[in-house]
């Protein structure tokens, strides 16, 4: 199974009131990502994780992540230049790229990246974009609001999806693309 998340910040402490997090505070917040992922995820499980993941130093983070099942693959964001200079802490990963193109069951090809991208590869022809960074913010509402003309005015469904863990429809949990579809059509 495929699971997706992005900007975890674990460890960030000014999240919580930059995004609204609903958590008491940073720790209360990042044992609910570790439960919540755990009881998702099992061991043979690919989560695709896409950026920003924490805040913490490499030896707080390499312990968080050595408790998260499944196989771990991480598409940079902004905030993990830093932290992945840790070679235990890179070498955790299956991969850390920038952008990936994957595809799901032979069917579906969904395009990775930490930064929304309007006009990412294929968008009319029905590929999906997952996408982080923009967490709940205005530039989301920019996005939304493209996605909105794109389909109302070009008639072209545009398929991106914020999978920022603080979204709704995330819930500071790893989804599979149906649920994250699913979902977020029904926020």
């Amino acid at each position: 199974m495929n699971y997706f998340i992005s900007d975890l910040h674990l460890g960030h402490k000014n999240v919580l009131k930059f995004d609204n997090r609903p958590f008491i505070n940073i720790e209360e917040h990042d044992k609910t990502i570790i439960d919540n992922w755990n009881s998702k995820v099992n061991d043979n499980d690919d989560v695709y994780v896409l950026g920003d993941i924490s805040w913490h130093n490499a030896t707080k983070t390499i312990e968080i992540f050595k408790q998260l099942k499944g196989r771990i693959h991480l598409i940079q964001g902004n905030h993990d230049n830093r932290i992945l200079k840790n070679k235990e802490l890179y070498n955790l990963f299956v991969e850390v790229v920038d952008y990936k193109e994957l595809k799901i069951d032979n069917e579906i090809s969904v395009v990775l990246c930490h930064y929304p991208m309007p006009c990412f590869k294929n968008h009319y022809y029905d590929w999906v974009h997952l996408y982080g960074h923009v967490h709940n913010s205005f530039e989301e509402n920019m996005i939304q609001h493209f996605r909105y003309e794109m389909g109302a005015l070009y008639d072209k469904p545009c398929h991106m999806y914020n999978v920022g863990a603080m979204m709704k429809y995330m819930d500071y949990t790893p989804r599979t693309l149906e649920e994250i579809i699913r979902r977020e059509q029904n926020k």
